[in-house]
């Protein structure tokens, strides 16, 4: 800036005042705070009811010992079972079971299914290896007690074959 248009400036603003700086501070209002207390509150008690599925260790599933490890619900055409076993469905979530034991394998499941219900996730593949098959034999009894498995088949050789089962899940749309 020029001088010269300093000075017309400054012929300008002559005489101005200047603003005072507003030192008002707002306070919280406290009803709408607790409101907002109590929604979070209700909203994680849900988060919590959802997650409460319990798997039963009694609860023993008939599976055909014929072929590789399937399951398929009654509302589910079973031409999806033949998509599994082909590896047409990509798992979008992987979880490994290795070194876990039969509860902490019980835990990461529920777990899992619940935040793949929230994601809207429809294929996960569970790792359960083959060691001493404890998760091998308990896995499939637990996944066809919940509600969110539609089907479940032995996975491919890229999923991890017979160490491993390939999910397909039906999230609910209520959140």
């Amino acid at each position: 800036m020029s001088e010269d248009d300093a000075d017309v400036f400054r012929q300008h603003v002559m005489g101005v005042t200047p603003l005072e700086q507003d030192k008002h501070t707002f306070k919280a209002n406290a009803k709408k705070s607790a409101q907002a207390k109590l929604r979070q509150k209700n909203a994680q008690g849900d988060r919590q009811a959802a997650a409460s599925f319990a798997f039963s260790d009694v609860y023993q599933a008939h599976f055909d010992e014929t072929g590789p490890l399937r399951y398929c619900r009654d509302d589910v055409p079973t031409y999806v079972l033949k998509q599994l076993r082909r590896g047409e469905y990509a798992p979008q979530w992987v979880l490994d079971c290795h070194g876990m034991t039969r509860e902490q394998m019980k835990q990461e499941l529920l777990a899992m299914l619940h935040a793949a219900n929230k994601a809207h996730i429809a294929c996960v593949n569970i790792l359960h290896g083959i060691g001493g098959g404890v998760l091998k034999h308990a896995l499939p009894n637990y996944l066809v007690q919940h509600p969110a498995v539609r089907a479940f088949h032995q996975a491919p050789l890229e999923y991890g074959g017979h160490g491993a089962l390939l999910v397909l899940l039906e999230y609910s749309t209520e959140q």
